[in-house]
């Protein structure tokens, strides 16, 4: 598209709202799909009437990529699409919706596709006006030439909350102010992209749009290769060479990503990127601040950061400067930043650039700074803390955006924009008020409709090809100092019809989108033979660098492995005792209590829940319909539920399959539970969710045994596996024997089926009832994985590898426990004259309270760093 046929438009020019308005062509919404502005009428939703009606060129080829099969084909499309959305665990979390928080991340089929004629207008444009907010920050934080000289008002830069003061003065590290830069575009009617918003805080999107190319192209895979689409991941790898480049300690640079954590409304796309970007994924607990340095709290003691890729707002930063409440940051950070020490992207204080009423001081800005016209306009913008324009926009609002000056602050007036064309006029007369009363807080823009793409969805009670407003946010990457890079795609974002805005939280949604090639790019497979070099000492430090563990990562592994191993046990149990209750055998009496010993023990029923000896039906009933809750009874449901938080808390460490399987267990078994309960289901409907939980569980167990790296991570996941199972089946054990249980054939099954040993058992030893048979088999046997025994060595083995890097002085805990040996049967076995087995009581009790204090232990040395702490908080 030819620049000079764009109107420059400048909201600080001469000239009413009605020249503005005027100046933006008065057709309909522009027609991604024919590409001309739209004529009404409606699009043909069947494929076969599309291809012979006049469309755009690429949206042509495209559709003749698709084959035959039609509208059929795209159902099958769009049900693959949705299922891998859903297997990925792709999310959005809407703190408005508590019963639905974690929303599946809303994806359309078709790809928003752009020319590279029309590309290459936007990343001049892009490329532009980053150079210009880049030199705007450095003026402000430096010699504030643009404010002395009354091109940028104090109100909006000193005024605004997200303006540092701390900053001034402070060269950063590197010498570049903003790394990642977004922008909000919309095609105006004659097809010109226009600027609608800028984010230059913590910009959203990044992981998004890398989910949705994976998810799209592979729907379409002739196509994405047969129209040349710009690849990512070039841009992606400039972006973090550049980052390291900048970072004093270079190419061996630590850089990390900061998120909010997992409640986080764009937490996927946090533990996303960091597993995309190799990087290391932090909260604010997991750093430290010492001698004006950064480290990282690791499982083996602090490890320097270099760089830190933010995605927490500024204000929640550093606690000891900013908002003394917050719990997102770290304490000291910003000396750090000033001691020159810690790059930072975006340099902290970026934020008031984020103010739409800055919009329209921009091409004045441009052409002192640059002696440019700006290459890609913004919709006239008027800031209403200047009078002359809130009269001028007050009359005019029903065809206009009214925008927070100063977005998402808690200090000054925030609110969600208001769009005039869909607003009656008691609603227009009540803006206009509140506009009068806090002027400077209202920032007005012109309305624009967006251009409409293509969608699938439905229309008419059945799926087809739907026209929905869509605005397209593109990305600008440093690549090095004073350079940046635009991602060659980006994130369309479809419009909510009932908002009018592009926001996901209202309803909302996205699509791919493909910026086509003139012709296939080969800087992706050519391969310079001259770049290999040879082995170098570097190159051996490298290859030996292990994965850092953070405390917070090396907590939730250890619980994520103690609830998975709980998960397991209460589901296995809930079965046992449900088939006890209506076994062969009618259960003796220390059976029918060991049972219920266990029962209440492992939190399968509530609290007040009658013993099965006392009421066999009623204790029945209070199981069953318990296996679903998540708030008051630990039972099965509950359990789940903790091992989900624990899984969403290691989304960058986990697999998507092994999230999957985690999500898939908790969401199938609540939702069947639930139904039971509600259905007043029996105990065969009971056993049959069960034995779906537990084949569930055993794809959870072999994700973390068999795709789970061998860290220390793991080893701490392993442990807490361990050392639940060692309690656990220590107490059912002494339970039972406690009960004379085990000495019936009920219960001597049981045992068997507690410790998963039945198979095994009879293999060696037939149906043989001998205790002491069952002693070796599952006390002292270190060839059965459920052992007592092979579970203290595997714990040892685990505990000795996490330990033996650290300082000498520290104790070992792999020797606090030692496994029985097998010349300890005889003792074990031996009976008192009223049938205690008092050595076997004694091995349990002692198995139990070292696991528990084992526990303890853990958690005082690796995760809270303080000998005062006495508990671990768990998830």
């Amino acid at each position: 598209m030819n620049q000079s046929e764009i109107p420059v438009l400048d909201a600080l020019e001469p000239g009413p709202l009605a020249h503005a308005a005027a100046s933006l062509p008065s057709l309909g919404p522009f027609d991604e799909l024919r590409g001309l502005p739209s004529q009404g009428g409606q699009w043909p939703a069947v494929l076969d009437q599309l291809r012979g009606s006049p469309m755009a060129p690429s949206w042509h080829e495209f559709f003749q990529y698709l084959g035959p099969y039609g509208c059929e084909e795209l159902d099958r499309r769009a049900a693959r699409l949705a299922r891998q959305l859903r297997e990925n665990g792709v999310t959005y979390n809407v703190y408005a919706d508590e019963a639905n928080l974690q929303r599946p991340w809303p994806l359309d089929l078709f790809p928003l596709l752009i020319t590279s004629s029309d590309w290459q207008a936007i990343e001049a444009g892009v490329l532009q006006r980053v150079q210009v907010l880049e030199t705007v920050m450095r003026d402000t934080y430096g010699e504030r030439r643009l404010l002395k000289d009354g091109l940028l008002p104090a109100a909006l830069v000193q005024g605004h909350p997200d303006y540092l003061r701390a900053m001034h003065g402070v060269p950063v590290v590197g010498g570049t102010h903003l790394h990642i830069v977004a922008f909000d575009l919309a095609r105006g009617p004659k097809g010109y992209w226009w600027v609608v918003s800028q984010r230059t805080q913590a910009p959203s999107g990044l992981g998004y749009l890398l989910e949705n190319r994976s998810a799209v192209s592979t729907q379409f895979a002739d196509a994405f290769e047969g129209m040349n689409v710009r690849r990512l991941a070039a841009t992606y790898r400039s972006f973090i060479e550049g980052i390291k480049a900048a970072c004093p300690a270079g190419e061996n640079a630590h850089i990390a990503l900061l998120t909010p954590g997992p409640y986080n409304e764009t937490y996927f796309e946090h533990s996303y990127l960091a597993r995309y970007l190799g990087l290391t994924l932090v909260e604010g607990g997991d750093l430290t601040v010492r001698g004006r340095r950064l480290y990282l709290k690791t499982l083996h003691g602090l490890r320097p950061v270099h760089g830190l890729i933010k995605r927490v707002d500024d204000a929640f930063l550093d606690p000891l400067e900013m908002r003394p409440e917050s719990r997102l940051g770290v304490p000291g950070l910003l000396e750090a930043v000033r001691a020159g020490n810690l790059l930072v992207a975006n340099a902290p204080g970026a934020g008031f650039l984020e103010s739409s009423a800055l919009l329209g001081f921009l091409p004045a800005l441009a052409r002192r700074l640059l002696g440019e016209e700006l290459k890609l306009p913004a919709l006239h913008t008027w800031w209403c803390g200047e009078p002359a324009a809130m009269r001028e926009v007050l009359p005019e609002l029903g065809r206009c955006v009214i925008k927070p000056t100063y977005p998402w602050s808690t200090s000054r007036g925030t609110f969600n924009a208001g769009v005039g064309p869909l607003m009656a006029p008691e609603m227009l007369a009540s803006w206009a008020d509140a506009i009068q009363r806090v002027p400077e807080e209202h920032t007005v823009q012109a309305y624009m409709s967006p251009a409409q793409i293509p969608t699938w969805g439905m229309r008419g009670g059945r799926t087809g090809i739907v026209p929905r407003a869509a605005m397209l946010r593109v990305f600008a990457l440093s690549d090095g100092a004073g350079s940046w890079q635009v991602l060659p795609g980006g994130m369309t974002r479809l419009v909510s019809e009932s908002a009018g805005l592009a926001t996901m939280a209202m309803g909302g949604s996205s699509a791919d989108t493909w910026v086509l090639g003139d012709e296939p790019l080969q800087e992706d497979t050519d391969f310079d033979h001259s770049t290999l070099a040879a082995f170098t000492p570097a190159d051996t430090e490298l290859v030996q660098r292990e994965r850092l563990v953070t405390s917070r990562a090396a907590e939730n592994l250890f619980w994520l492995g103690r609830y998975t191993e709980r998960a397991e046990n209460a589901t296995c149990l809930a079965r046992i005792v449900l088939q006890s209750l209506h076994g062969e055998e009618e259960p003796s009496i220390g059976h029918l209590m060991w049972i219920g010993q266990l029962a209440e023990s492992a939190g399968l029923v509530p609290d007040d829940c009658p013993s099965p000896l006392d009421d066999r039906v009623e204790f029945e009933r209070q199981l069953i319909g318990a296996l679903g809750d998540t708030e008051d009874t630990p039972s099965v449901g509950y359990t789940l539920r903790n091992l989900r938080q624990a899984g969403s808390a290691l989304r960058e460490r986990l697999s998507p399959e092994h999230w999957n399987f985690i999500k898939q267990a908790e969401d199938n078994f609540l939702r069947e539970a639930r139904r039971l309960r509600d259905d007043g289901g029996q105990g065969a409907d009971a056993l049959q969710q069960l034995a779906a939980v537990s084949r569930a569980l055993s794809a959870i167990t072999g994700a973390q045994h068999d795709r789970m790296w061998r860290d220390d991570g793991w080893r701490l996941l392993s442990a807490g596996r361990q050392i639940e199972r060692l309690t656990y089946l220590s107490e059912a054990l002494s339970r039972g024997f406690y009960t004379n249980a085990v000495h019936d054939a009920a219960g001597f099954g049981v045992v068997l089926d507690l410790f998963d040993s039945t198979i095994s058992f009879h293999a060696r030893y037939q149906r043989s009832r001998a205790i002491a048979a069952l002693i070796e088999h599952v006390v002292l046997n270190f060839e059965n994985p459920r052992s007592l025994g092979w579970v203290v060595q595997t714990l040892n083995g685990r505990l000795a590898r996490l330990h033996e890097r650290e300082p000498g002085p520290l104790e070992d805990l792999s020797q606090r426990l030692q496994p029985p040996g097998a010349d300890q049967l005889t003792r074990l076995c031996q009976s008192d004259h009223i049938g205690d087995f008092v050595h076997l009581q004694a091995l349990l009790q002692q198995f139990m309270k070292a696991g528990a204090q084992l526990s303890t232990d853990i958690s005082l040395r690796h995760f809270t760093h303080t000998g005062e702490v006495r508990r671990s908080t768990g998830v």
